[in-house]
């Protein structure tokens, strides 16, 4: 993979970074996962993942939203643009590997994802269910932005953490 075109500003009085207007934060991995692992373990897997697919279905909309106008991209070219991105910020390598315009029904693959390469391929488990929200948000976005109003449900059907080759996420209609 090529480096990444991510256009960074720092505003010089603040600090702030952000990228095409949104506010963006950069920290080492090993300091989110093992906030992310800190929080799960304090909620339980089962509390802390149902508001993560929550909050993460509701930042993908806003991005997809902010990016489409930023871009001028539409429709798809949203989804894939977004793919890239959070392909290229360091969560791990996802590929579309099937899409059904018609129903917003998809199958992500996922490879080098932060947890699997922290927590390692022999965690007995999923590790990887926080993008779930993110892939079930954008697609919900396309539906809403190409009038398909798509209703999508999203989770994470193999993890190289738990010995599978990759992660597999799949989204399918309710």
């Amino acid at each position: 993979m090529e480096s990444p075109n991510i256009p960074i500003a720092i505003d010089p009085d603040t600090g702030i970074w952000t990228t095409n207007g949104l506010p963006m934060i950069y920290m080492p991995r090993h300091f989110f996962v093992n906030a992310h692992l800190s929080a799960e373990t304090a909620l339980t897997e089962e509390t802390y993942s149902h508001h993560l697919y929550a909050a993460g279905h509701k930042s993908a909309w806003v991005w997809c939203e902010k990016e489409s106008q930023a871009h001028r991209f539409t429709g798809l070219d949203v989804f894939r643009h977004y793919i890239q991105s959070i392909s290229q910020r360091g969560w791990g390598k996802f590929t579309v590997m099937a899409l059904d315009e018609s129903s917003g029904a998809a199958d992500i693959s996922l490879k080098h994802s932060v947890f699997v390469e922290h927590c390692g391929t022999n965690g007995g488990r999923n590790l990887c269910y926080m993008y779930s929200g993110w892939f079930a948000g954008a697609l919900e976005w396309v539906g809403q932005a190409t009038s398909h109003c798509y209703s999508l449900n999203s989770y994470e059907a193999l993890c190289a953490g738990n010995g599978a080759e990759q992660c597999l996420f799949k989204i399918r209609p309710r």
